[in-house]
């Protein structure tokens, strides 16, 4: 499972010039929703600069590039790809001019769409560099009037997807969720700033306090004139409920939620759903770890660190040779065969995708000696694809989507295996389920998906 973008912007009302170190701060907190690209635009109230790239934060930006980056306003953003190849032109920060000036657009989500917006706005003269459908939104923005505030509710008009977007030009920042509220994104304070994030633990990591969410459909413009609001109506919400399993922080807080409290949660209620005998409780690192400890204290199983994850191997690491490709989990995890040998394993992880990483890890725990290892998963069976900001937009590759229960098991290589059901799910979150979605677990999609609808679909053969 891959993750969707981080978001984080400010806006000063005097020049400050440490405003892109407060961004870089608050993208280290947010490397954990995409480890691809990094980018930072500032505008100083006349011109908009920006430096992006290829890689982690601290790959991005140094003390020099940090130096040259000071304004009043800054949008920040790290990318995971769902629609695009990850190649420089589809970083962001998505920097473009026009007659009124400069305009920088950060996007997290998926435009379902992009077909038809393409079409138009080439239609009207429109290039675009990038094979991303942050681009289009971007040349939308551009492409809807000179007032950036009209555009920005003129384009939401149409405008299908999941998308938080942040949208600076040389003299406002303005904040924008889709009306049905995919993804999360918050308001906060900073001394006499104003900071929104997409998770509430970067607002933390730079010592601001959060204010509140914004709202599905709704507009915040920050200028010097202060903050003002605008909403767009929503008839319904779709909260998507894979960032409480597996994409925020635990230490986040999401539509008022504690995501540890909800991965806590969910595994006391797998615990219950899916008991096993056994003699040890091990989370599958990082991910796992909260339901596993939730599982744990339910049923009184001792919880231990029976794998341990290497942590300086990110997503993004030098591929081995075709002879070593094979251990690629290894490099990641290890197991404490001290811990495991002899024992009867709960395996506890948020979720299972393609079936090959699990795989891999029963056949390690194995191998350090695990008498047997019952596997538990903090969610459903993920059965459908993901169109909005998730990439598994393939059925095919969804070992659930193509295989029973008892045959998942059996590939995998487990004693047994048991999800938590849907109702657990949503009762782990705490949220009323017309407020998510859950399609990628039940097929009922909150909007109509095009028939093409691919990751690369704007690339070049």
């Amino acid at each position: 499972m891959r993750e969707s973008c981080g978001l984080f912007g400010i806006f000063s009302p005097k020049p400050d010039l440490n405003i892109a170190r407060t961004v870089y701060y608050g993208l280290i907190a947010l490397q954990h929703r995409g480890q691809e690209s990094a980018g930072i635009a500032v505008t100083d109230g006349e011109k908009i600069k920006y430096h992006k790239g290829l890689g982690l934060v601290n790959d991005v930006f140094d003390e020099e590039v940090l130096g040259e980056l000071s304004g009043r306003a800054a949008i920040g953003h790290v990318r995971y790809s769902t629609t695009g190849s990850n190649v420089f032109e589809n970083a962001q920060p998505i920097v473009v001019a026009c007659q009124r000036g400069t305009l920088a657009v950060a996007h997290n989500g998926n435009i379902i769409n992009t077909c038809e917006l393409r079409k138009q706005l080439e239609s009207k003269g429109s290039s675009f560099r990038s094979t991303t459908d942050s681009e289009i939104v971007a040349l939308l923005l551009i492409e809807r009037g000179p007032d950036v505030l009209h555009a920005c509710l003129d384009a939401m008009h149409s405008l299908q997807g999941a998308y938080c977007l942040l949208v600076m030009d040389q003299q406002r920042l303005i904040a924008i969720r889709d009306p049905l509220g995919f993804r999360p994104l918050c308001m906060g304070r900073l001394d006499d700033c104003v900071v929104f994030a997409s998770e509430t633990v970067a607002l933390d990591a730079v010592g601001a306090e959060f204010v509140r969410n914004i709202e599905p459909g709704e507009i915040v413009m920050v200028s010097g004139s202060g903050v003002e609001s605008y909403r767009v109506s929503s008839s319904k919400n779709a909260f998507c409920v894979f960032e409480f399993v597996y994409f925020a922080r635990p230490d986040s807080v999401l539509e008022n939620v504690s995501v540890y409290s909800a991965r806590e949660r969910a595994g006391r209620l797998l615990a219950l759903e899916q008991p096993a005998d056994a003699d040890l409780v091990v989370g599958v690192p990082d991910s796992g770890t909260v339901a596993a400890i939730g599982y744990s204290n339910q049923s009184g199983i001792p919880y231990g660190m029976g794998l341990i994850k290497n942590k300086y191997i990110g997503r993004t690491f030098i591929q081995p040779s075709q002879k070593l490709r094979n251990l690629g989990v290894r490099l990641k995890l290890n197991a404490l065969g001290e811990l495991v040998k002899g024992k009867s394993i709960v395996l506890v992880d948020d979720s299972i995708v393609r079936g090959t990483t699990m795989g891999q890890i029963v056949k390690m725990l194995r191998s350090a000696g695990a008498r047997s290892i019952h596997v538990r998963i903090a969610s459903p069976p993920i059965r459908y694809g993901c169109y909005f900001g998730v990439d598994t937009s393939d059925r095919r590759e969804l070992i659930a989507a193509i295989l029973e229960e008892k045959k998942i098991e059996q590939l995998i290589g487990a004693d047994s295996l048991g999800y938590l059901s849907l109702e657990g799910l949503v009762n782990a979150v705490g949220l009323p389920s017309d407020r998510l979605c859950l399609a990628c677990f039940n097929g009922a999609y909150p909007l109509e998906v095009p028939s093409i609808c691919t990751k690369y679909l704007f690339e070049k053969e």
